[in-house]
């Protein structure tokens, strides 16, 4: 994973996460199981913003494995980004790291953590290669 001069690893991808009032719970801040959907569209975003294919009948991702801290409660309204890191990159799997952090200063952490993703062929459940297009993206990512 390539660092910033600061030694901290540079995201593969960012992007801001809309805070909606029915995320939240009894306690007016965002319910934890929302913090894996904000994850889940920011990953998504990112495998869409890619050029090439990273999704077929012969190759899609599963989740294979969820972790996430629980730093700084959300509170609405909130300004939120998610920030996703290339922590490992397998044959047929690859790890994302990712934070939540407020928009307005990223050291301001509300969650971290990572997921495993699988790319698997539908058909058999068996798992394939990891798509080209991926492996580019992390490379590209690396080398900026």
């Amino acid at each position: 994973m390539s660092t910033d001069a600061s030694n901290k690893p540079l995201p593969l991808f960012i992007t801001p996460m809309d805070v909606r009032w029915q995320d939240m719970d009894a306690y007016n801040h965002v319910n934890n199981a929302n913090y894996l959907v904000y994850l889940q569209e920011a990953r998504l975003k990112w495998l869409q913003a890619l050029p090439g294919d990273w999704y077929s009948d012969e190759g899609a991702p599963v989740m294979a494995h969820s972790e996430i801290n629980y730093r700084l409660p959300i509170e609405w309204p909130a300004d939120i980004q998610i920030e996703l890191f290339a922590n490992r990159m397998g044959n047929s799997s690859m790890t994302v790291g990712h934070r939540i952090v407020d928009s307005n200063d990223a050291t301001k952490i509300h969650a971290d953590g990572s997921v495993t993703m699988v790319w698997i062929n539908t058909k058999t459940g068996r798992p394939v290669p990891l798509p080209q297009v991926i492996r580019d993206a992390v490379a590209d990512a690396q080398n900026d």
